[in-house]
């Protein structure tokens, strides 16, 4: 695992890549996630195929990087991120919220993006007009936002309040706590989540009502593939899709639920299979 940095508006961005002997793919996490949201993803491709896992604008390694923040943002970053690495297209892979990042940068710069694979996101998850979007945010995502605000007097303290979370705490693994870990900063005893909630915000706006974000996964010109998670983010059941309404290719993954996608061992090797095909 080699960490990256790419130089983007107001500073750079930073990247981890996993090598292969395939083509490269670049990956987007989720809207308080980070690049380590791939770490269970990237031996299981098995050098097949070389993966960039991006930290987005404002969270994690990349959470000093200025707005403004949203989508166009996000495209602009990821477009950045290609012609650094020297690629005319690429595939890219998106997971929750990164799911409405690569579907978007595909839509607006289609000569640039060769495929697109869906994972738990990218679909809109339809919001009561005029809802607030801090209110959506934590009743969809949860805990994973109320610790924003929150401080912690060290690491193991995070750990445990994410070794709590309904959809991690019978799936805790190396992995996950390395994906957990990335995402603190700060010192003792006031350790706290590197995302900032402005970008968050930001984010969470674009893909509830942004017209050009929601619709972005209607409109791809390449080839697509969704697929979607039999519990939520919460590990409720239903998950976040009974119905994606996609016009291409989606595929229900049992026995999982948002989060765990990623990270549990035989939906993992599912992904990693649908991303080498996808790469070609």
């Amino acid at each position: 695992m080699q960490e990256l940095d790419i130089p983007v508006r107001g500073g750079t961005l930073r990247a981890v890549r996993w090598p292969g002997d395939g083509p490269v793919v670049l990956a987007a996490h989720g809207i308080t996630a980070n690049a380590l949201s791939f770490a269970a993803l990237a031996p299981a491709l098995a050098g097949r195929v070389q993966l960039v896992a991006l930290d987005l604008r404002g969270r994690a390694r990349s959470s000093e990087l200025p707005g403004p923040y949203g989508m166009a943002a996000h495209i602009a970053d990821v477009i950045a991120a290609a012609d650094h690495l020297g690629l005319e297209r690429v595939p890219l892979i998106g997971h929750s919220m990164g799911g409405f990042v690569v579907a978007a940068t595909a839509a607006a710069h289609p000569a640039r993006v060769s495929s697109v694979l869906l994972i738990d996101g990218g679909v809109v998850i339809p919001a009561p007009p005029g809802a607030d979007v801090d209110e959506v945010l934590t009743a969809v995502v949860g805990p994973a936002v109320r610790r924003l605000s929150m401080t912690f007097p060290d690491e193991q303290a995070y750990l445990d309040f994410f070794r709590a979370h309904p959809a991690l705490r019978d799936s805790w693994s190396p992995a996950v706590a390395a994906y957990v870990a990335r995402d603190l900063t700060g010192t003792p005893p006031s350790l706290r989540s590197s995302c900032s909630l402005s970008a968050v915000r930001a984010d969470a706006t674009d893909t509830l009502i942004d017209r050009t974000t929601v619709d972005a996964v209607h409109h791809l010109k390449c080839p697509a593939r969704l697929l979607w998670a039999e519990r939520g983010l919460q590990n409720q059941t239903p998950g976040l899709y009974s119905d994606p309404g996609v016009d291409f290719p989606a595929e229900f993954v049992p026995d999982v639920n948002h989060y765990t996608i990623l990270f549990d061992p035989r939906a993992v090797s599912l992904v990693a299979d649908r991303v080498v095909e996808l790469a070609g």
